[in-house]
């Protein structure tokens, strides 16, 4: 049986939940991405997280990672993220630039408000050419008739066929 790990980066706890939810559905080990500065978690303040996001992404920045994640012994990571402007955040990059992919299998989740993955499961793809990459699992935070759980529960039953 492969060894499996969660990694996560969320600012508002959507992603974070739905993280926590598949570990705890498949009893992985679970890390949270966390930057060596913090985003502001205060939702009054979305429209200076977003603006300060296109920035990140206009740019082309890669904000630092202050934590360590040993990815080594696991066969399958489960890659977690928010979407921010049509795409994942610019940490997300960070993390593929500093940690070896190859021989792995990424499946990859996030959370939206209408975009889908936005392109980003072939953007993984394209940055870890070496890595087998599963269908991903995109929850739109607006539908609230489907809870995350069943849809993590559902979704996992394609990916681990």
């Amino acid at each position: 049986m492969s060894k499996e790990l969660v990694v996560y980066f969320s600012v508002y706890g959507k992603a974070k939940s739905t993280a926590e939810e598949i570990a705890r559905q498949i009893g992985a080990d679970i890390v949270e991405i966390q930057p060596v500065v913090p985003y502001d978690n205060n939702q009054d303040h979305y429209d200076d997280l977003a603006a300060f996001a296109k920035k990140e992404h206009d740019e082309d920045r890669r904000p630092a990672i202050a934590n360590q994640i040993d990815i080594s012994s696991y066969d399958r990571i489960y890659i977690g993220y928010p979407m921010w402007w049509y795409t994942f955040p610019m940490i997300i990059y960070t993390f593929f630039d500093q940690y070896d992919f190859s021989g792995k299998t990424i499946i990859p989740f996030n959370t939206h408000y209408g975009s889908g993955d936005g392109g980003t499961y072939r953007t993984i793809q394209k940055l870890e050419p070496n890595a087998k990459v599963l269908q991903g699992l995109p929850i739109n935070m607006m539908d609230s008739k489907q809870s995350v759980e069943s849809a993590v529960h559902a979704w996992l039953q394609k990916v681990n066929q």
